[in-house]
């Protein structure tokens, strides 16, 4: 159950979704552009390093410590380029299945793996189990994906 403290975020979260939505018309966009999808991801991903070096410049956190160093489990490091797939894909695909069908089978796909994390608790998380709410939702999103990819 969701907490009243935290409803606050929902928007903010939302507009993460909407924006992410974009993200893939305008990297297919890029890559038609640039035709090489290799190029289209460089360039993507090398226009971040400047933006989150002025973010972190304006935004100043602690550095890190050896102790939380040492403590990092050792694929932390890799959550970047597992989501950096999900933006090739997006640079591969979007052209051929549409916006919508991507949409639907990343969503789809990022939900049911997430429910499964959530349930065993695993990468850090702490455990939610499966409801059968929970289980239904999964089962809708599935339809869902179907009447979206086959509209």
């Amino acid at each position: 159950m969701t907490s009243t403290s935290t409803l606050w975020l929902f928007p903010l979260i939302a507009l993460g979704g909407v924006l992410q939505a974009m993200g893939g018309p305008m990297n297919n966009a890029l890559r038609v552009s640039l035709v090489n999808p290799w190029l289209a991801t460089l360039v993507s991903f090398g226009l971040i390093i400047p933006v989150f070096l002025v973010i972190a410049a304006v935004f100043v956190r602690p550095l890190p410590t050896v102790a939380g160093l040492s403590a990092m489990p050792w694929w932390a490091p890799l959550g970047g380029i597992v989501g950096s797939l999900a933006v090739v894909a997006g640079l591969l695909f979007i052209g051929t299945v549409g916006a919508a069908t991507y949409a639907a089978l990343t969503v789809t796909a990022n939900l049911l793996t997430s429910v499964v994390i959530d349930h065993f608790g695993w990468l850090g998380v702490t455990p939610h189990p499966i409801t059968p709410t929970r289980g239904i939702g999964a089962v809708l999103l599935v339809i869902g994906v179907f009447f979206i990819s086959n509209g």
